[in-house]
């Protein structure tokens, strides 16, 4: 007897009528047509059921904080930053760690059981770092919690930067960020990268930058990046986040650089929400949005995967929890809407992140983690298109969130009496 059998499953891959079954918290089998009893069975009726959703960039330490200590008037990231600056003396542990719990409760529903967070160390107190590694061991039965060390106000340019991200990573976070374009001149943007990296390379971790978050085309610190990556032998094991400059890069130079990032195996994670949003500022007309070049990147062979990054906070007064609103954007954003494209920019919110997280036995194959999500769609691009409700979401082999079907109730002599949002509205995928 197995633990759970999900019936009828339409998977990401195109295969369709597919059964999957879960015991001992690990999928046992994949195949049409399975007999076994199991204590609990789902029977998806033809809807799509997706490995779960995961965030490879997000900021939990402010999550929910949206109006502390006031409102970001201007919408944009330097109001964002400064009003950062104001509340982070207020924080409190216990503040900290319920807004994110609440913000995890939410995640669970939307499918999201895997998120990187980045945890701001600019305050010597490492506040934020208390909290979130106690958020981490609290949600660990339900999500995979990575942290980065993420120094805000910049490594070199705080104060006691240097040293409050090495007691950062003394206290167990888990990869190592940082912010090199926003450092007082170009020169000390270069050595962080190279000092951030080092340090990745002497305690065997990870890095995860913020590179280039900017709309100017000479912050170039990406190359950097890459080059200390390929230098350190860290392929592989390196994502550069937001990447925003290149947007606003000359072909030729990008012809160069990207090759480069394909050399490092470097991960790319852009953000479209935010990045959109707080990009361009500074243009009337032409204006430029500020997602980097994401097509490109993918015809290169990176791994790229896309970030909600805010939900509520003083940079984003928006945001669901929903990697599908992610991808929604997306592919308005970068003009992904072929059908290739929208399926790439599904594995962006599930496969390709599972790889730059370092995730392992993330998959719908047999022998991965029984983690699942059964959407109201019958394909990715149905499920990016209606940012699809996820009708039940499985944690190794047991439903964790269930949320009711979308409808609508017709009073209309002669017309259906129920509307279903993903039911005959669109060509068989």
């Amino acid at each position: 007897m197995f633990d759970l059998i999900v019936k009828n499953a339409n998977l990401p891959d195109g295969r369709t009528g597919i059964d999957i079954a879960v015991t001992n918290g690990t999928i046992a089998a994949v195949e049409p047509g399975i007999t076994a009893e199991a204590r609990e069975t789902i029977d998806a009726t033809g809807r799509l059921v997706s490995p779960p959703f995961c965030d490879p960039h997000f900021h939990m330490d402010a999550t929910l904080s949206l109006g502390l200590p006031r409102m970001n008037r201007s919408g944009t990231l330097l109001e964002g930053i400064a009003l950062w600056g104001e509340l982070r003396p207020m924080l409190t542990r216990e503040a900290l760690v319920e807004r994110a719990l609440r913000y995890c409760d939410l995640a669970v529903t939307q499918g999201l059981l895997n998120i990187r967070t980045h945890v701001d160390t600019s305050d010597p107190r490492l506040v934020t770092v208390e909290a979130m590694l106690e958020v981490k061991e609290r949600v660990a039965p339900y999500i995979t919690l990575q942290t980065v060390a993420f120094p805000q106000d910049g490594y070199f340019r705080a104060p006691e930067g240097v040293k409050s991200l090495e007691r950062a990573l003394d206290m167990g976070v888990d990869i190592v960020g940082g912010i090199p374009h926003f450092e007082r001149t170009m020169e000390d943007g270069r050595a962080s990268v190279q000092a951030l990296c080092r340090i990745a390379a002497d305690r065997g971790l990870p890095v995860d930058m913020h590179c280039d978050e900017t709309d100017d085309p000479l912050s170039r610190h990406v190359e950097t990046l890459a080059a200390e990556t390929i230098r350190h032998g860290l392929q592989g094991r390196v994502a550069g986040s937001h990447l925003t400059s290149m947007h606003s890069m000359d072909n030729y130079y990008v012809s160069k650089l990207i090759p480069l990032m394909a050399e490092a195996r470097m991960n790319v994670i852009p953000n479209p929400l935010i990045n959109i949003m707080l990009q361009g500022r500074h243009d009337t007309y032409p204006k430029r949005r500020g997602m980097t070049q994401v097509k490109e990147l993918i015809a290169a062979g990176l791994n790229v995967s896309f970030g909600h990054d805010c939900v509520m906070d003083p940079w984003y007064s928006m945001g669901s929890g929903d990697m599908l609103e992610v991808g929604h954007m997306a592919i308005h954003v970068a003009q992904m809407a072929g059908l290739d494209e929208k399926a790439a920019i599904f594995r962006a919110l599930t496969e390709n992140s599972a790889v730059t997280m370092g995730l392992e036995g993330y998959g719908l194959s047999k022998g991965c983690k029984g983690d699942l999500v059964v959407l109201q769609a019958r394909a990715p691009a149905e499920a990016l298109r209606l940012k699809s409700v996820k009708l039940a979401v499985v944690k190794g082999g047991k439903v964790i969130a269930r949320t009711p079907a979308r409808e609508g109730a017709l009073f209309l002599d002669g017309r259906p009496e129920r509307v279903d949002p993903a039911t005959g509205f669109a060509p068989e995928y």
